[in-house]
């Protein structure tokens, strides 16, 4: 029974009866972008708290282990959304907690970068969150539970002048991080913007600065956790994380 534990009769949102045994579905997460950096690490934290773990990007290859549900989408298409919202659904669970990971960088200015950037960025960074939220949200708001994760950056907050467009779609993800919290405040969703600075993922391949002067992918999804972890009453409505000597 993938994803089940037998556990004592008793009514929770999560217990299936398979075979006249009650048996307590696992908690389950979906993370775009999760297969490295800040995704990945946020992936292997919740499945070691229990969790089955939905791990979505363009490629899976390499992605297998318990708790682990690898589905290949290009989420910066409308059909790759459509296409992940449709396997998360086939699996006919609860999703408890959704984790808007789904981003790419491309460094310039507003009035120099190559054309398409602008859509590019926007699709990837905005659109695609936008639209699997909105995919997902409708059964946690039934349901009056879920926790949804924005994953902005110091970029939602801070101009860049060197960030152009990657900036603009910080911008706007955190703008909907915040219209989203006021819309489910009274669903019984919770959502949670997350503001981290320079981590030392992939993207930093090369850098000659030190290790230290990075925020760790665990950093992060330790803070996702326990984010999670408070009491149905309480939500972290932002988090702001930062390398201890400051931005780079």
């Amino acid at each position: 029974m993938t994803g089940m534990e037998k556990v004592p009769a008793k009514n929770l949102d999560n217990d299936r009866m398979v075979s006249g045994v009650i048996c307590r579905m696992k908690p389950l997460i979906v993370v775009t972008g999760g297969t490295k950096g800040i995704g990945r690490a946020i992936v292997d934290t919740f499945v070691t708290q229990g969790f089955d773990a939905v791990v979505c990007a363009r490629s899976v290859e390499g992605v297998q282990g318990d708790g682990l549900l690898p589905f290949a989408a290009d989420l910066a298409t409308r059909d790759g959304v459509n296409e992940l919202v449709q396997y998360v659904e086939s699996l006919g669970r609860p999703v408890d907690v959704l984790v808007n990971n789904t981003g790419i960088f491309q460094p310039g200015q507003i009035h120099n970068e190559a054309e398409g950037t602008f859509e590019q960025l926007m699709n990837t960074n905005v659109a695609s969150a936008y639209h699997l939220t909105r995919g997902l949200v409708r059964d946690m708001m039934i349901q009056r539970r879920g926790h949804i994760f924005m994953m902005c950056s110091t970029a939602s907050i801070t101009p860049y002048t060197n960030g152009g467009s990657y900036c603009i779609s910080k911008f706007a993800l955190l703008g909907m991080s915040r219209v989203l919290r006021e819309e489910l405040k009274p669903r019984g969703v919770k959502v949670t913007a997350i503001l981290p600075g320079a981590t030392l993922t992939a993207s930093w391949e090369g850098t000659d600065l030190p290790e230290d002067r990075f925020l760790k992918p665990a950093d992060v999804a330790d803070s996702v956790w326990g984010a999670y972890s408070l009491s149905p009453s309480a939500v972290v409505e932002e988090i702001l994380i930062r390398p201890q000597l400051g931005d780079i």
